[in-house]
């Protein structure tokens, strides 16, 4: 018997995976509980004279160790892709595309969701005679966040292939993907490339570490526990911390004000290491977060508040602009010294309002996570249609990423109402195959007429 040259990184999974798994449900919900915390806490806002200085609390000194937990985005991305690989492991062979429609439309209603209110209210404000510069900072705010919808279309159109990928060469690919990371780096910092080139590891990045999602979707990760997952966290922080410290690389994994760059964006290598020492630390402790999810009770609540996930992920920043919006212009109020002794007298008023606007606006529009999609059959998802779907609705979340809804000039004003309509047009090219789909399944159900 000869030996295997090449012996998988990841071996099969000793037993089925299973078809939902709670410790991924509270890793996600706990990544979206940081992401809000910290931009709840980190806007420090100075208002006289009509102009508006905004800074950053993180860029207190030291404040930089805190985005080392805070940066969430590879639990975020790891836990998508976990349930992708469940997910699509629940569906019959050739339903991707079909699967792929319905991932997008729940990507995308959500954002009309957010755009309905958010394309006329810019204009409504400035119309109440509220000053433009505040409205605008705000309006363009709305739309910053929406970045991480734009990577995840984007990845949610190459799922099927990375999860093919995933079963072929188990684990081997998420070495390619860290060496384009690495190189895409290596000839931004050392070579001069232009800054656009790092804009590659939206993919090599994120998506590495959503494949890893994958691997353990697929029951791959199960031996990585204990001390073992801790060892590799440590690890991860490590090389992290050296890459730092040798490296053209901030000591923030989120960008600050002041920093000569971001590690965000782009994204850099680093946060591949960050990823390993986030992810180390959570699997050592996932035997112990699973038994406590499994209780009844908090099951209920995990399965309740994952139902609304990414309203709250699309909503928590228009709360902090509304509810900022109130406190400096209505009440004259700017952010205390960040960390001083006012600034802690007032952060519980100041979460509990936050809490209260959000709360009110995921019982207006979670229901959008919910909207009862009709049945997509494969042969009515063709290729081109769903390219061309995903890329209008992709096109029109990066626009909104960068222009956000800002509504002072001729091109601010129509550049929304474009990227809105780009989205738009996707979510009507998935619906239309939808409807083809339901006729279908309506003109195949038998009539109850005996065939003569």
């Amino acid at each position: 018997m000869t030996a295997t040259l090449n012996p998988p990184v990841l071996a099969h999974p000793a037993s089925p995976p299973p078809t939902r798994d709670l410790f991924v449900d509270v890793l996600r919900l706990f990544a979206i509980a940081l992401v809000v915390a910290q931009h709840w806490l980190m806007p420090v806002i100075d208002y006289s004279d009509g102009h508006l200085v905004t800074s950053n609390a993180l860029t207190v000194p030291g404040g930089w160790v805190v985005t080392w937990i805070s940066q969430v985005m590879p639990l975020i991305f790891f836990a998508g892709g976990a349930a992708t690989a469940m997910s699509l492991r629940r569906r019959s062979s050739g339903a991707d595309r079909a699967w792929v429609a319905g991932r997008l439309l729940r990507l995308a209603i959500p954002v009309l969701g957010l755009a309905a209110l958010w394309l006329p209210l810019p204009h409504l404000m400035l119309q109440a005679g509220l000053p433009a510069e505040p409205v605008s900072v705000g309006a363009r705010l709305v739309g910053a966040l929406l970045w991480f919808l734009g990577a995840y279309v984007l990845i949610t159109l190459l799922t099927p292939v990375l999860v093919r990928l995933a079963d072929a060469l188990r684990g081997r690919e998420l070495i390619g993907f860290a060496a384009v990371a690495i190189a895409v780096d290596v000839l931004r910092f050392s070579f001069g490339a232009p800054d656009a080139l790092g804009y590659l590891n939206v993919i090599a990045v994120w998506g590495t570490v959503h494949q890893v999602g994958i691997h353990y979707g697929h029951g791959r990760l199960r031996g990585i526990r204990g001390l073992r997952a801790f060892a590799l966290g440590v690890i991860g922080f490590a090389v992290a911390a050296l890459a730092v410290a040798l490296g053209p690389y901030p000591l923030s994994m989120v960008g600050l004000p002041g920093d000569p760059m971001s590690n965000m964006n782009p994204p850099t290598a680093v946060l591949l290491a960050l990823a390993v020492g986030q992810l180390g630390l959570a699997l050592a402790v996932r035997e112990q977060i699973a038994a406590w999810a499994a209780r009844p009770r908090v099951a209920a609540v995990v399965g309740r508040l994952s139902g609304s996930a990414m309203t709250v992920y699309l909503w928590h920043t228009p709360a902090l602009v509304l509810v900022a919006g109130v406190a400096v212009l209505a009440l004259g109020r700017d952010t205390p010294a960040p960390l001083s002794a006012e600034w802690f007298d007032g952060v519980t008023a100041w979460v509990a309002v936050l809490g209260l606007v959000l709360a009110v606006a995921v019982t207006v529009f979670s229901r959008l996570e919910r909207v009862r999609l009709p049945r997509l059959a494969a042969a009515d998802v063709g290729a081109g249609r769903l390219l061309t779907a995903g890329l209008l609705v992709g096109a029109g979340v990066l626009a909104l990423t960068i222009g956000g809804f800002r509504p002072e000039t001729l091109w601010d004003a129509t550049g929304p109402l474009v990227a809105v309509a780009s989205i738009t047009v996707g979510v009507l090219l998935l619906t239309s195959a939808a409807r083809r789909s339901r006729s279908r399944w309506s003109s195949a159900a038998p009539t109850g007429k005996v065939a003569s």
